[in-house]
C-alpha cells in the first residue's frame, strides 16, 4: 500500500463505520483466516463489523475464533442482506472481482459502500476505492497482517488473530513449501507464533482430522490417478456417483490434486470434479517451475488464480472435459518439458 492509500484507510477507520468483509465463494483456509483476523481487529478497534461468506465452507476451518460470528448468505440470507444494505464500508478478501462470490455478486455491484480490497491474485477488477493488490504474496493473511502493520498496530495482534492468519498463510502456501513462501512471510510467521498461534495444533486441525469416508475417497481418487509422462503431467477424475458413495462432505477433497505432482518428473497437476447440482466440473490445477496454470485455466477453463495455483470450471460432461484437456496438452510441450 503506498502512504496516500494508507492515510485514506486509516481517516475511514477514524470514524465509525458499518463494515461488511467477504471471502469469496467456496471460502478456503486463507479467505476465512483473512477474514476472521481482520473481523477480529476492527472489532478491537471498536468498529461495528460482520463477516457475510457467500455459501459454507468446510468443517476443519469451523474452529477458528469468531467462526460462529460469520453469517452465510445462502443459509442466513436475512441477516446477510441487511448487513449489507447498512454497510459504509465493505472489505473484499481473497478475491478481486465480484463474479468469485457467486450470488452475492448482484449485491456487491448494487452497493453504495465503499470498498477495500485486500487480495494477490492477478487482472484485478476496478470497483475497489483502496486497493491493496500484491501477486507476490504468499497468501491474503499476510497481507491482513502487513495491512495492520500499515496502520502502525501490529502490537495489536492477539493470539485470536493470531491463530487465523497463521491457519491462511499455512494452506495457502502448503504449509510453506510453495515458491510463493518468502523469508518475509517466515518472520510473518515467527511473529504470529510469538503473539500466540499455536502453530502444532492448527496443523494437526487442518491436516489431521480426517474421516473413514474422506481416506476411502482419497484411495478412490489415487485409484483414478492418469499419468501422462510425455506432458509431464497427472490428472484426477472424481464423478458425482463416486462422491455420492464415499458420503463426500464440502472441504474432503481438499489437496487431493497435489498427490500429482509428488510424482518424480511431474510438472503438472489436475483434477476434475463432477458437480451434477452445479451442471459444472469444477477443475484445480497445479503445477511446479514457470508452467502458469493461471495462463492455462483462464484461456480454456474459464478460471484464474496464480502461477502455480489455479481453479476453473467446464459446462460440458467429465468425459469430455477430460477429453478437451488432454487435447490441449500438445500445445504446451515445449513448456511441461522446460
Amino acid at each position: 500500500m503506498n502512504l496516500k492509500d494508507i492515510k485514506a484507510v486509516k481517516a475511514l477507520l477514524a470514524e465509525p463505520q458499518k463494515i461488511v468483509i467477504i471471502p469469496h465463494k467456496n471460502p478456503d483456509g486463507d479467505a476465512i483466516g483473512s477474514t476472521l483476523g481482520l473481523w477480529h481487529y476492527l472489532k478491537n478497534a471498536g468498529q461495528t463489523a460482520t463477516i457475510v461468506a457467500p455459501n459454507d465452507y468446510p468443517k476443519f476451518l469451523k474452529w477458528m475464533p469468531g467462526n460462529d460470528a460469520i453469517l452465510n448468505f445462502e443459509g442466513q440470507n436475512k441477516q446477510a442482506k441487511a448487513a449489507l444494505d447498512e454497510a459504509s464500508l465493505i472489505f473484499t478478501l481473497d478475491f478481486n472481482h465480484f463474479g468469485r462470490t457467486g450470488q452475492l455478486a448482484p449485491v456487491l455491484e448494487a452497493s453504495t459502500a465503499q470498498f477495500i480490497m485486500i487480495d494477490h491474485h492477478q487482472a484485478p477488477a476496478d470497483y475497489a476505492t483502496i486497493m491493496y493488490s500484491d501477486v507476490q504474496m504468499s497468501s491474503t493473511c499476510e497481507m491482513v497482517y502487513n495491512f495492520i502493520d500499515f496502520l502502525g498496530d501490529i502490537d495489536k495482534i492477539t493470539p485470536e488473530m493470531a491463530n487465523c492468519l497463521y491457519t491462511g498463510i499455512m494452506t495457502d502456501t502448503g504449509s510453506f513449501k510453495f515458491a510463493s513462501t518468502t523469508s518475509k512471510t517466515h518472520l510473518v510467521i515467527a511473529d504470529l507464533i510469538d503473539k500466540g498461534a499455536e502453530n502444532t495444533t492448527i496443523h494437526n486441525k487442518i491436516y489431521d482430522t480426517n474421516s473413514p469416508s474422506r481416506l476411502r475417497l482419497l484411495g478412490c481418487a489415487l485409484n483414478n490417478l492418469v499419468i501422462l509422462p510425455e506432458y509431464k503431467t497427472a490428472y484426477i477424475t472424481l464423478s458425482q456417483a463416486e462422491l455420492d458413495k464415499h458420503a463426500y462432505k464440502k472441504g474432503d477433497t481438499e489437496g487431493f490434486v497435489n498427490y500429482g505432482l509428488t510424482l518424480d518428473g511431474i510438472h503438472f497437476a489436475v483434477i476434475f470434479i463432477e458437480n451434477t447440482e452445479e451442471g459444472i466440473i469444477k477443475i484445480s490445477f497445479r503445477s511446479q517451475g514457470d508452467f502458469s496454470v493461471n495462463e492455462f485455466a483462464r484461456n480454456h477453463f474459464n478460471g484464474g488464480g496464480h502461477d502455480n495455483a489455479a481453479g476453473g470450471r467446464s459446462d460440458v460432461s467429465l468425459e469430455e472435459t477430460v477429453k478437451n484437456f488432454t487435447a490441449l496438452l500438445p500445445l504446451y510441450t515445449d513448456k511441461l518439458n522446460k
